[in-house]
């Protein structure tokens, strides 16, 4: 049963189930990575035999594979793939960035160049579900920054990875994908093996062995983030429909079991209503032993004096996916801060936002929506600036460099500058 409080009964760190937990995990990372570094593919078909059980010779997936999948699912799913990728790449395409120049001042040329990346690496879990979703939203914001190669590592149960992700990377452009999940593959993505190639920047979700081992090679290899299990806070008054509520809770609560779904509302009448129909529609999931552990153990209803009060609270716990479910949604827009995505209104359930309307899914968690955005172009690109000054222009500013290497006891700054200064037109 999922447990209701006032809001003064609880505390922020404990709503979405933040606890600093220490875990065996990092040390075992720390081995296959190690490993994977020293031993590269033989490391990797170690690895995929013994979690996987997938006797691998050859870890790439082949062009013959690629397009078996793609005859092998439904057209009708690929249709929605595709116009899935259509509304991701159309909103995506509003975030590319331009670069520019300053020529204000005479003799002096400044301004910023984009560059894509060269290489980046997507992850694709294929534990307890399949997603495609996740090579969407991934893989297109990559294209459209314009990275020259796309990597995907994914997980070959028994050697087999579901078609549809594969039918899903070939919709969003992926140039090669392997066979491997787990820490090794990011162990792979970032060192780079006989087959695997190196990336500047991995991306896409994964258990707590996935999480790890993106945070140990940060610093060699740019990612995403660092995600915790998914979120979900609705926000919901009086006119809320309770069914609705609860189905769009159990939406995130059947992720896993460390999944989080709460509520924020003003009306005792819904929190009990949502209640009750959560106790009625978690027996009826594929999924209810996940969520039913979701509910009770990480899910929580949260009773507040009003709806100003309920938005507070939804900024101060700045959530992943945040349903602002009332009839005047943007009357509240405004004063919304922080959250990962928002949806607005009573028709627009989160899960538009995983498969369909177009924004990214890859969202901060944890409460890092406080600082940090969802993925996105600008996660496949870097930045350049250039400076270009005449003789001139510098010496109508070289004697104030100088003044200011100096003052911080930099005197080879300042030499570097008045060195030109002396020599004047010699150059």
């Amino acid at each position: 049963m999922i447990k209701q409080y006032r809001y003064a009964e609880i505390s922020i760190d404990d709503i979405f189930h933040r606890t600093e937990e220490k875990t065996d995990v990092a040390d075992a990372v720390a081995e296959i990575l190690a490993d994977v570094r020293k031993n590269g593919d033989e490391a990797l078909r170690r690895y995929c035999e013994r979690f996987d059980g997938a006797k691998l010779d050859v870890l790439e997936v082949s062009a013959e594979e690629r397009a078996a999948a793609m005859a092998a699912v439904d057209p009708e799913l690929i249709a929605i793939l595709k116009e899935a990728a259509a509304n991701i790449r159309a909103f995506h395409e509003k975030q590319k960035r331009t670069d520019f120049v300053i020529t204000e001042k005479d003799g002096v040329v400044l301004g910023q160049k984009i560059i894509p990346l060269d290489r980046a690496g997507i992850y694709v879990p294929g534990g307890t579900a399949c997603y495609p979703s996740t090579v969407l939203m991934d893989t297109i914001p990559a294209k459209i920054a314009g990275v020259r190669e796309i990597i995907m590592t994914t997980p070959a149960k028994g050697g087999k990875i579901n078609p549809v992700i594969l039918v899903a990377a070939e919709i969003a452009g992926v140039d090669r994908i392997f066979k491997i999940g787990g820490a090794q593959a990011v162990g792979a993505l970032a060192y780079g093996t006989e087959s695997v190639p190196r990336v500047d920047k991995i991306v896409g979700p994964g258990n707590a062995f996935v999480a790890e081992a993106k945070k140990q090679v940060f610093g060699r290899v740019s990612i995403d983030m660092i995600a915790g299990p998914s979120e979900i806070l609705i926000l919901g008054d009086d006119t809320c429909d309770a069914e609705i509520v609860a189905a769009d809770m159990l939406s995130q609560a059947e992720h896993d079991t460390m999944a989080s779904a709460v509520l924020v509302t003003d009306s005792t009448r819904l929190a009990d209503a949502v209640s009750a129909e959560l106790e009625r529609q978690i027996p009826l999931l594929p999924r209810a032993e996940i969520a039913r552990e979701s509910i009770d153990n990480c899910s929580k209803i949260i009773l507040a004096e009003s709806m100003t009060q309920a938005v507070d609270i939804a900024n101060e716990i700045a959530p992943e996916h945040l349903e602002v479910c009332v009839d005047n949604p943007f009357a509240y827009l405004a004063q919304i801060r922080h959250a990962g995505s928002i949806f607005l209104g009573k028709h627009a359930p989160e899960a538009l936002g995983d498969y369909f309307a177009g924004p990214n899914h890859t969202l901060p968690t944890s409460g890092t929506a406080r600082f940090s955005s969802p993925l996105s172009v600008d996660d496949f690109i870097k930045k350049s600036s250039f400076t270009y000054y005449t003789q001139q222009a510098l010496e109508q500013v070289g004697e104030k460099i100088v003044r200011f290497a100096e003052e911080e006891g930099l005197q080879a700054h300042g030499k570097s500058v008045s060195v030109r200064l002396e020599k004047g037109g010699k150059l």
